[in-house]
């Protein structure tokens, strides 16, 4: 309100930066969204406020203008106080309105840079970007956006992101600068600026407070301390623009000033392409991880649990299943609530909004409906998958979601259909991979790396001649796009190999397909977390018969192919019946010490507490049974896992178990004075891919 009420002041402080040696300034327009302006009961004269608050700035910044050094208007677009995701209180629209009619407010009085500044969610800054492309839309033409989010000293953001998953929920919008603000001094800011440094596209920012502040409010970080601190990371090629926040002064902004004199500013380098998926956590799908387990519970037409609490309206427990999808392992979970009997579009919202706050992985949206799609991505944080778009009628499935896919910053999976039909032959799988990622890259501006091919899997146990031998063309064709196409991922659902089998035989079906579909070069998977048979603990000979099934192999004395086929649905639905009870039974009937070994290298804890028990009773002592069968399962493990029979997520569940055992022994294990616990240090490059190997460790 001191922007119509006291405007001498407020250009006196902005001509007090300028004369201090500030490039660019701030509007005082922090809270200018009605939202905020409400609690003044001056909610309808946002747009007029921000307007008056851009043009004193404008007017300043014009005072000190020459040719040689021209001066900038930063419009100031605080978080609003309502945090969408942690306090509630305003939806997203009422956000993408408010942020709306305050940017457009900067624009028009001549702000050349709009700041979304102090951001602590990212649904919130979503909603600020979506708002700025409206208003860029409408007046025709281009508005730079800097976006700067606030780390908190337990080192997130408020609404949980790290600086590596912000980074990636925001860089769809191709800002002029991302960066840090607020919340601490710098001194808390070093990794997080170093992640981003390292990240970042597109050019660094950083303006920290004057220090946090002490009890009384006051910043006690001076000047030249200030100033000492930022010149580290300047010195270290970390930054393009640099500044101060709350607490920070004229003289700290002069101190900052002339520290940056002659300093060497960051080079922004091209970003190499890589796969990034976020929720609050980060996941990157890359070589040293393939495949990405996507848990496919959270799906009405695939889980009949699912769809029933679905239907009763038991919104906390049908989460929980995508809950215990991430416990077992899954990187990314796939929902899907698009069924016949129900309103899709009315029960996206009460289920992602319990769905967000029970897990970290980011969320893929399964669905054909772009209004529902819409709905859903306003619930993520990150940067979301959207399953799927076809050829089926053409462009048209490609028209109403790439937009989408665009504004909100999502990756795309592309199912292998075109006008003919669903592709089954390698030749016709890669022909609609090529014709989509021209489409997509050419015509809808989705990078390489946002483009996920799903060849499709067709059951191989149905006794349908059609798809005789699809197990093999799809593999096949996996191979072919990888090879084609570097840039872009592919996926598929696992399950739908093994339909029609019993179901033990279906996960050992369902693992055998994934292994081979893997060394073909499969990134993501879509897969029942928690029934995932490990490849490398199939007995020779189920294994033998779920390939000779997927790839149809010779039978003697017999010639015709679905003859053959008839005959490995045969044998294989014949030696999985009934085969779960007497797995159990057979695993029971191990010595204790094979027993123990067998937890680790499957990646389970039930039942290893009660059998450690049994092996103290024996006499043995915690390091013996650390020494002795624990760590005979840990060498079998590396055996499988450098025999690419163990993927990286089995590795880390083996690791666990191991600490989970080793947690339970400590408390027996004899306290001696002279004992020293040593320690050593790991490091490794953030994002590396060795840094996987080191966390193995770690655990």
């Amino acid at each position: 309100n001191l922007v119509r009420t006291r405007p001498v002041v407020v250009l006196g402080v902005h001509r007090a930066y300028l004369e201090a040696g500030a490039d660019l300034i701030e509007t005082d327009t922090f809270g200018g969204t009605r939202i905020v302006l409400a609690e003044y009961g001056l909610a309808d004269q946002a747009c007029a406020l921000n307007l008056e608050a851009a043009r004193l700035a404008r007017q300043a910044a014009e005072e000190f203008s020459t040719q040689a050094r021209p001066r900038f208007v930063g419009g100031s677009m605080g978080p609003t106080t309502k945090s969408i995701t942690v306090t509630g209180g305003v939806t997203f629209e009422e956000l993408r309105a408010a942020y709306y009619e305050q940017a457009r407010g900067l624009v028009e009085g001549g702000a050349d840079v709009l700041l979304v500044e102090t951001c602590q969610d990212t649904r919130n800054v979503k909603a600020a970007l979506l708002a700025i492309q409206r208003v860029a839309a409408e007046l025709g033409c281009e508005v730079p956006v800097i976006v700067s989010g606030t780390i908190e000293p337990m080192g997130t953001m408020l609404a949980g992101q790290g600086i590596d998953a912000f980074y990636v929920s925001v860089a769809h919008a191709r800002p002029l600068a991302v960066g840090l603000n607020c919340a601490t001094g710098p001194e808390f800011m070093t990794d997080h600026l170093r992640t981003l440094h390292e990240l970042a596209a597109t050019r660094t920012i950083c303006f920290p407070n004057a220090g946090l502040p002490d009890q009384e409010g006051r910043y006690l970080e001076t000047p030249e301390s200030l100033a000492r601190q930022l010149e580290r990371f300047a010195d270290h090629g970390w930054l393009n623009i640099v500044g101060g926040c709350c607490g920070t002064t004229p003289a700290h902004i002069r101190a900052i000033a002339q520290m940056a004199e002659g300093k060497r500013p960051r080079v922004v380098k091209e970003a190499p392409r890589r796969a990034f998926y976020s929720g609050i956590d980060l996941v990157e799908a890359e070589e040293g991880n393939r495949p990405l387990l996507v848990g496919e519970r959270t799906n009405v037409v695939g889980s009949r649990a699912f769809r029933n609490l679905v239907r009763e309206g038991k919104w906390e427990e049908a989460a929980e299943i995508a809950r215990r999808q991430v416990r077992g392992g899954a990187h990314l979970i796939d929902v899907c609530l698009a069924s016949s009997e129900r309103d899709e579009l009315a029960d996206v919202p009460p289920f992602y909004e319990r769905l967000i706050r029970k897990i970290k992985a980011p969320l893929m949206i399964d669905s054909t409906d772009a209004w529902a799609i819409e709905v859903a991505l306003t619930y993520c944080q990150g940067k979301s998958i959207i399953n799927s778009i076809n050829l089926e009628d053409g462009e048209e499935k490609f028209a109403r979601v790439c937009p989408l896919a665009r504004a909100y910053g999502a990756a795309v999976i592309v199912g292998s259909i075109d006008e003919k039909a669903q592709a089954f032959t390698r030749e016709h799988k890669l022909e609609v991979a090529r014709r989509a990622y021209g489409l997509l890259t050419e015509k809808y501006g989705i990078a390489p790396e946002d483009i996920i091919i799903d060849p499709l899997v067709f059951p191989c146990a149905t006794g349908d001649e059609n798809y005789i031998g699809g197990a093999v063309e799809t593999i096949e064709a996996i191979r072919l796009v990888k090879r084609e196409l570097p840039h872009v991922k592919t996926i598929l659902g696992i399950s739908n190999v093994s339909f029609g089998l019993p179901p033990a035989a279906r996960e050992v079906v369902n693992s055998v397909f994934l292994y081979h579909a893997t060394k073909a070069g499969l990134d993501l998977a879509i897969v029942n977390a928690e029934k995932l048979e490990r490849f490398a603990s199939i007995p020779a000979q189920g294994r033998r018969l779920a390939e000779n099934l997927l790839f149809n192999a010779p039978v003697q004395g017999l010639d015709d192919r679905v003859a053959i086929h008839q005959h490995h649905i045969a044998a294989v639905s014949e030696h999985f019946r009934g085969v779960a009870g007497k797995a159990k039974k057979k695993e029971a009937g191990l010595p204790l010490d094979e027993r123990l070994a067998r937890y680790i290298i499957e990646g389970t804890r039930d039942g290893l507490a009660q059998d450690l028990d049994l092996k103290l009773k024996e006499g043995a002592s915690p390091l013996e049974i650390i020494n002795g069968p624990l760590l005979a399962g840990m060498d079998e493990v590396g055996r499988l896992f450098a025999a690419n029979e163990l993927i990286v997520a089995e590795v880390l569940q083996s690791a666990e178990a191991m600490k989970a055992a080793v947690s339970q022994l400590e408390q027996y294990m004899e306290r001696r004075e002279t004992a020293v616990r040593g320690k050593f240090v790991l490091a490794t490059v953030k994002g590396d891919v060795h840094d996987i190997g080191k966390n193995l460790v770690d655990i």
